[in-house]
């Protein structure tokens, strides 16, 4: 049997390659998994060692490889199809041959498109929130057994697992993605996990490896937070942010504001007037009950009508968890969920195509449990936001790297079915580059020739090349997994 070089992760293969898990990006309790989903996982557990074996690898090695993921996505689809309610609307597509074929494999998960995901995260584990909160510190203690696995239960060292450099290593490294828009959490403005001068450090970091522009930024403003419209002109003068990133559901008292009310005037206005017009809007995964109409879509339209020369970008696409996402009938009056953004842009007779995008943060990352219901949130959202305006997005670090997602984005099919019935269209390889990193391109400003240009030949590039040959990836996560890490996290917010 082969015998692989020492890896400092996960030694003994113990954790999938693709994550079906409990895991939250902290705006929200995790929500367990379902008998069909526990029973993927084990299964998946069971073919890897099976399969590892019969190409003789060791475990290790073969979680590592492609083949390792096609299993996992080959167990993902046996446990749905053999549910007590078979899934229908859509599946993993990959051979079954991917298993244990390496060329098949790459050909199901493999892929050179250019991937810009919008929304990263990064918590400075030095940063000024520690002295400010210092138990919020406890919000991360739970990934110090999958990091920093030596590291005393009395200090600081887990939070090792949050520097820059593993940030870079997890989303430039161990995932193909070629550029991140690093953003930002609610917080009042002495509680930041990371602040604006910490963000731009490490996008420096990534600049001194040549890796110019693989790392954009985000402002922070919420305007119902006093000092925070004020700061936008500071942070458009000193910081080159590409988009301003806003939370209409958070307030510092817990009342959050619409798009179209006096506060989000104001802000709309302030952008216009700073010549920065992405405006990127968490709508969607509501923080709870307090607040929770403006966590819904249905200010979107009329925002985006009064308003065609700014781009309004949806972080998590206004998905809702405790709303199953099913087909849409306009004028149904449903009052969660997507449907709230499809209506919405038909109120307004806001057209598909317009200046309305649709990001996928978090939003995926849960639906890949759930592919009927991840069905219909793609369908629903290419339909009425248009194939050119859903955008790629991750929420990583809080998912730790992101390869997983994109792996299973690139298998992932919309049933022959479903297309039918509800007019959803095929994810083709062409749609699924658009939605990768294509799409964001226009409202980004960026030049897609000048970046493939840099990403196939600057030192992030070279270093990538030089780490493949030896690959360690974690196949961890960051983000609480369970209901009190849930609640530890929630001291992050101050």
């Amino acid at each position: 049997m082969a015998t692989s070089d020492k890896k400092t992760r996960d030694p003994e293969g113990a954790r999938l390659p693709i994550r079906i898990d409990t895991t939250s990006n902290g705006e929200f309790s995790p929500v367990p998994l379902s008998p069909r989903n526990k029973a993927a996982n084990a299964l998946a557990h069971q073919w890897a060692g099976e399969n590892a074996k019969r190409t003789g690898l060791e475990r290790r090695d073969f979680m590592i490889s492609a083949c390792g993921a096609a299993t996992t996505l080959l167990a993902v689809n046996h446990a749905n199809a053999m549910g007590s309610k078979p899934k229908k609307g859509a599946k993993f597509d990959l051979p079954a041959e991917a298993a244990l074929d390496p060329d098949a494999a790459m050909e199901a998960l493999g892929g050179e498109e250019f991937i810009f995901d919008i929304q990263g995260h990064y918590v400075n584990p030095n940063g000024a929130w520690l002295q400010n909160n210092p138990a919020a510190a406890n919000g991360f203690r739970w990934v110090m057994k999958d990091c920093v696995q030596e590291a005393p239960k009395d200090n600081l060292d887990y939070l090792k697992c949050l520097e820059a450099e593993e940030f870079i290593k997890d989303v430039f490294l161990d995932s193909d993605t070629d550029m991140m828009v690093l953003s930002f959490v609610p917080s009042t403005r002495d509680a930041e996990p990371v602040t604006i001068e910490e963000a731009d450090q490490t996008r420096r970091i990534v600049d001194a490896m040549e890796g110019d522009h693989r790392l954009l930024l985000h402002g922070r403003v919420n305007p119902n937070q006093e000092g925070d419209l004020e700061d936008m002109d500071r942070l458009a003068a000193e910081f080159s942010i590409a988009a301003w990133k806003t939370y209409t559901q958070w307030g510092p008292d817990g009342n959050g504001f619409f798009l179209t009310d006096d506060a989000g005037e104001r802000m709309i206005a302030k952008a216009k007037a700073l010549g920065i017009k992405n405006i990127c809007i968490h709508k969607g995964i509501a923080f709870g009950p307090q607040s929770f109409e403006h966590s819904l879509c249905s200010d979107v339209g009329e925002a985006a009508k009064r308003h065609p020369d700014i781009t309004f970008i949806l972080y998590h696409s206004g998905f809702d968890l405790r709303t199953p996402e099913k087909g849409f009938t306009p004028g149904s009056g449903k009052a969660a969920g997507i449907d709230v953004l499809c209506q919405s842009l038909i109120d307004a007779g806001v057209a598909p195509g317009s200046n309305v995008y649709a990001e996928l943060g978090s939003t995926w990352r849960f639906l890949m449990r759930e592919p009927d219901m991840a069905a219909h949130a793609l369908g629903k959202l290419i339909s009425y936001c248009g194939e050119d305006n859903v955008l790629w997005g991750t929420d990583s670090i809080w998912y730790g790297s992101p390869q997983d997602q994109i792996q299973a984005f690139r298998a992932f099919q919309i049933s022959e079915e479903f297309q039918e019935r509800f007019g959803y269209p095929a994810l083709t390889k062409e749609l699924k580059a658009k939605i990768f990193g294509l799409n964001a391109t226009k409202p980004y400003g960026i030049s897609l020739d000048e970046m493939v240009k840099r990403a196939s030949s600057d030192s992030l590039a070279q270093k990538k090349h030089a780490y493949l040959e030896r690959p360690d990836p974690s196949f961890t996560t960051y983000g609480p997994r369970t209901r009190r890490e849930f609640l530890n996290f929630k001291a992050l917010g101050g």
